[in-house]
């Protein structure tokens, strides 16, 4: 388990100085199944396929998920980032005035699971890496 670029990942994402693309490409490339971001508590945590898993804490976004879900608005905050008019913290509060309070990215599955406080989902396939 390459617990160095988890944690890279997660700092060059908050640093804004890395795309999801590029997170993609080195999750995939050191093992990483599937990983879960809870934007409430400010942690991701990363999963490897034989259960192994690694937690990195960051400091959260200074906003308050909404209280009702919206999956027009996380879908629109994730075609502006798609597009490039946004970077990724802006991209955290967007989807959170949304009311999405975590998501969790499968590798395998290839797609983002965007949730609500109730369970409200919206769900964002993507493309094989390459």
């Amino acid at each position: 388990m390459d617990i160095a670029v988890m944690e890279e990942c997660t700092k060059a994402s908050h640093e804004e100085r890395i795309t999801f693309g590029e997170v993609m490409g080195r999750l995939i490339e050191a093992g990483v199944e599937r990983y879960h971001v809870d934007l409430v508590r400010g942690e991701s945590v990363y999963f490897m396929p034989g259960g192994q898993s690694h937690r990195v804490t960051y400091r959260t976004v200074d906003t308050r998920p909404a209280d009702a879900f919206s999956a027009d608005g996380v879908l629109a905050a994730v075609r502006a980032i798609q597009a490039g008019r946004t970077k990724y913290l802006t991209f955290c509060r967007q989807i959170m005035e949304a009311g999405c309070v975590g998501y969790l990215v499968s590798m395998q599955g290839r797609r983002a699971v965007y949730y609500g406080r109730s369970g409200e989902t919206y769900v964002e396939p993507f493309p094989a890496s390459r």
